[in-house]
């Protein structure tokens, strides 16, 4: 019983581990992205951002991806577009 919880503790650390990796990696792109935003033009973030949407909406799965998951992807990228962080 006691290597079971040893296991399972050893396993949850991990997982710990790649979700701070994955925070830090979309962090990283986040920060990216509204640099590169904040050093473009009004017209060409415009173009840029309508242009990304619009590669979102066509690349969206029908059936094979939930709807809870598509609407949550939209939201995040439509954020990130025209919400940047300050």
């Amino acid at each position: 019983m006691k290597n079971l919880i040893a296991e399972l503790l050893v396993k949850l650390a991990e997982k710990e581990e790649e979700s701070k990796e994955l925070v830090a990696q979309v962090e990283a792109l986040e920060i990216v992205v509204t640099a590169l935003l904040r050093r473009m033009a009004a017209a060409e973030q415009q173009a840029l951002i309508l242009s990304i949407e619009g590669a979102l909406e066509e690349a969206l799965p029908g059936d094979q991806v939930s709807h809870q998951d598509t609407e949550l992807l939209q939201q995040y990228v439509k954020k990130l577009l025209r919400h940047p962080r300050n």
